[in-house]
């Protein structure tokens, strides 16, 4: 097998170039463009969902496509989806904190 060349990624490149032209008005996420997967363009943020739901919004990505899962630690919420943009695979991935539960003292619900 050869080793990839900077024109092995020109179609995640072409894209990301479409979206900035586009899109800079949009949060700015974290870039991902690797030559393990040539055609994958992912885009990455963190703190919150909005960015992401800006970004899926903005793309005309459905919402049902949208999969949600939270880590193994129980405090990060993960969204992911998966589209097509300008001939590269586009992945969209959304990081956020899940909020910590209140307990609830036993007797200190409703009618007590």
């Amino acid at each position: 097998m050869r080793a990839r060349t900077l024109a092995d990624l020109s179609a995640p490149l072409l894209a990301l170039r479409l979206l900035g032209a586009e899109f800079g008005h949009l949060p700015a996420p974290t870039v991902e463009v690797s030559p393990i997967y040539p055609e994958r363009l992912e885009l990455t943020f963190h703190d919150d969902f909005a960015a992401f739901e800006a970004w899926r919004e903005a793309l005309n990505i459905a919402p049902k496509s949208v999969v949600h899962r939270v880590q193994c630690d129980g405090r990060t919420g993960v969204l992911r989806v998966h589209a097509t943009f300008a001939g590269a695979q586009l992945q969209l991935t959304g990081f956020a904190n899940v909020p910590a539960v209140e307990p609830v003292l036993a007797g200190s619900g409703v009618g007590s």
